[in-house]
Parts: C-alpha cells; structure tokens; sequence
C-alpha cells in the first residue's frame, strides 16, 4: 500500500470510506425497514383477530387475497368451526391448540399450503373476547403471508447491491479528482524544483495562494534553497580563492626546483628526487588551474577568444601532443577527421577538453586510443569524440562521472584528481554545447557536442 501513489492511496482510502458508509447505512435501512413492516403485519393481525375473536367466526379475519392469508375458528380438540381464506387443514397443531386455549395470545411463524411465502399467525381463545360458552370452548388463528415483506427488502438489498458500487465509483472518481487538485501545488513545485539551479539566483518554488500546510512547506523548500545557494557560494569563492593563491607559491616553487636542477652538480637520488618534486609541482599548478576554470565556469566568466577553428589540425596536435606518452605505453592514437569541418571556438580550450579526455584514456583505459569528428546528423553542429578499448566507465561512476572530484575506485590508485571530466563539461557548456557519455559503446567514449562554424565539405582523412 505504501508504494501506491499519494493520489491511488487517497482514493482508496475515499473508497472505504464510502464502502462503510454505505454498508451501514443500508444495514440502519434495512432493520428499519424491517421494523416498520413487521409492525404493519402485526396491526393487521391484531386488527383481524379482535373482529374474529369478538364474532366468535372467521368472517372479516383474512385479507381480500387468500393466497395472501386466512382466518380460522377451531375447537378444542381440533376441529375447524370456520375458515376464511384458501387454507382446509388446522392452522393449530395440538401445542399450539393447548397454548391458545389456556387463555393467551401468541404469535409464530410457519409455512402453509397455498399460502404463498413464510406466514406469520397470530393464536388465542375466542371465549376471551367473545364471551363464548365455557361448554363450546374455542380459539382462532389469524395469518398473513410475509411475502410482500420479504420481496421488499428483497428489492432494497438488490437496490444496494446495484446503486452502491456505482455510488463507491463515482464517489472514487470524484475522490480521485479531488487529490488531484490537492496535489496540484505540490506537483507544480516539483516541475520547478526540477528546472532550479543553484547557479541561478533568485530562482523559488511556486507557492499556493492558500495559507496552508503546502504553503508552509513550500516556504521551508525555498527558505532551504536560500541556505543552499549561500553555502554553494562560499564553496565557489573558495575554489576561486584556492585557484588563485596556489598558483603563485607553486610557481615560486617550481622556478626554484628548475633552478637547482639547472645548478646540477647533485647525486643521482637527490636528481631523482628533484625531478619527481618538479613533477608534482606540475600536477599542483594543473590542479590550481583547473580548479581556476570550475569557478570562473561556474560564475559564467570562463574567458573564451573564440574564432573559427579548423578541426582536423586540432585534433592531429592533441595526437602529438600525447604520442610520446602514448609510446611508452605501447599503445597508439589514431585520428579520423571529416574534411573542411569547422566550429567557431576558443582553440586552447578545445585542446585541454581534448587533452583531458586523452590523459584520461592513457591513465585508465587500455588498447588503441581514437580521435574522431564528424557532423552532427541531429543537431546540426560537429561531434568530437575521443575513445579506447578499455572496461569503460564503471556503473556507478557513468551517472556523475561529470562532477567535480568524482573517481572510480581504480582511478584512487591511479592518479588524477577527478577534475578532468568536470573542465570537459565546462569548456563545451562555455561554447553553448554539451558533453556526455556515448552509451554502447565499446570502451570509454566521451562526446562533445559544439555549434558548428562553417559548412563542412565532403571527404574522410585517417590518420594512425
């Protein structure tokens, strides 16, 4: 049940609600009914049995119809004096004779021949009301049939039987629409609230005009979102600050270390452990200048000097740029490049997107690594992709493998600092374009998507 939809669980609960109600109220109207009917039988048969007992015969004691009851007379031992309806046999059997002749009234129920349904009879003496000898005891028997009563409530039972499942479906329609324009509120601020960026200021979730508790909810949401968007603030002014205060010390750093080295003059292992120091500064000013890009990426001030950019040459210099790297590893790059095809870019840019994509085959992919550029055939800008023939991205890695810092378990033990993807990102979202992980691919594929600059001319060049 609680897996169901707040709507479904509302309905439902509007349902039995209405299921209850109307199972009672049917009860209430059937044992009232009941009563009211049973209590017209019994008048009836008081009402007769008073004329026959006052008589002393059966005339005026049954109803118009005889199907529908009789009247009888009987004596002592059993014998009938008088009768009124279709009945020729006693009513009374010799309990019931005893009963009544010992001077009091009582009522039963039993079926009789040619009477229709169940009939109820109502017995005593007629020497009671009659004033009869006390040598010529009698007593009498009054019936009516209960079939009228018995098809009426019948009809009610059957009444309900049809009318309420209809009156539970409609009353669960109107439920359901009623939760429906409940939710309304809540469904509209989860629309929002999937378009809110903490990027965005001033961006809230809609509030209903009513003051109630999905207005306080509502106003807890943005209070939240307010809370959010100042502590992702202070985060992005961090990363700022942090980009631009390492760079200095890491350059005071390096120029020192490259100095020493230049110096010479030192034991193998103190070179050694120079050159190892040199690199590592390396990684920290990549790190300092990528965490620089994330934070101006994220303020909208990436700085880009866009200008038409020809893309078969930047991917050839991506290629040599990596080729030694690749070669000690005993493994290749090719490039495959549609001719003429042009995008209007910030070139530099476009080859640390490329370059990161790369260092990331070489770190953790494995066999031929593949450049490739073609036309988009749906959106009309170019496609720029770079793959290997690695295990590919881990499953539970694929989903944020975009976002800052985010590292597979291998990659812990590998190297890197889980910025490549996140600079990636933010270069082609900087160029009004997109990146994204190529599914079914074999290996690792990663896709930039850029608005084209020029028409692209026909022609496919490979180069290993």
């Amino acid at each position: 049940m609680s897996r169901l939809p707040i709507r479904a669980r509302l309905t439902a609960a509007f349902a039995l609600a209405m299921v209850l109600v109307l199972a009672a109220a049917g009860l209430f109207v059937y044992v009232r009914l009941k009563d009211d009917l049973d209590e017209s039988v019994d008048l009836a048969l008081e009402a007769r049995a008073a004329a026959v007992a006052a008589s002393g015969t059966a005339a005026g004691g049954a109803p118009e119809e005889a199907e529908e009851g009789f009247a009888q007379v009987l004596a002592e031992d059993g014998e009938v004096l008088d009768v009124e309806g279709d009945l020729r046999g006693p009513a009374l059997d010799g309990a019931a004779l005893a009963r009544a002749g010992a001077g009091g009234r009582f009522t039963f129920e039993r079926d009789y021949p040619g009477i229709e349904g169940t009939t109820r009879v109502l017995a005593g003496p007629v020497a009671a009301e009659a004033g009869a000898p006390a040598t010529e005891p009698a007593v009498f028997a009054v019936g009516q049939s209960l079939d009228d009563r018995d098809e009426t409530l019948a009809g009610l039972v059957a009444s309900f039987a049809v009318g309420g499942p209809v009156a539970v479906l409609l009353a669960s329609v109107f439920g359901y629409l009623l939760a429906s324009a409940g939710l309304r509120p809540v469904e509209a601020m989860r629309r929002r609230a999937r378009e809110i960026s903490l990027e965005q200021p001033g961006e809230r979730l809609p509030l209903p005009a009513a003051r109630d508790e999905v207005h306080r909810l509502g106003e807890t949401l943005n209070e939240m979102l307010d809370r959010l968007r100042r502590s992702f603030e202070r985060e992005r002014r961090f990363v700022a600050d942090a980009g631009h205060e390492l760079r200095t010390p890491v350059a005071v750093i390096r120029a020192e270390l490259e100095a020493m080295l230049r110096a010479g003059g030192h034991d193998p292992d103190v070179r050694e452990a120079l050159v190892a120091a040199l690199e590592e500064c390396d990684h920290l000013e990549q790190i300092a200048e990528d965490l620089l890009v994330l934070a101006r990426a994220a303020e909208g001030e990436l700085p880009l000097r866009q200008a038409p950019v020809d893309v078969g040459p930047l991917l050839e210099g991506v290629r040599a740029r990596f080729e030694d790297r690749a070669r000690e590893r005993r493994r290749e790059i090719a490039v495959e490049v549609t001719d003429g095809l042009w995008v209007e870019a910030d070139e530099l840019r476009l080859r640390q997107a490329l370059g990161n994509l790369v260092d990331n085959a070489l770190r953790h992919g494995d066999g031929a690594i593949e450049l490739r550029s073609r036309p988009s055939e749906t959106d009309g800008g170019v496609e720029l992709e770079v793959s290997d023939r690695g295990p590919g991205f881990a499953p539970e890695l694929a989903g944020r493998a975009f976002e800052r810092f985010a590292r597979g378990d291998a990659a812990r033990t590998r190297g890197g600092t889980g910025l490549g993807l996140a600079i990636v990102r933010a270069i082609a979202e900087a160029h009004g374009g997109r990146a994204e992980i190529v599914d079914g691919a074999p290996g690792a594929t990663v896709r930039l998507w850029l608005p084209s600059g020029a028409s692209q001319a026909a022609g496919v060049g490979s180069s290993p």
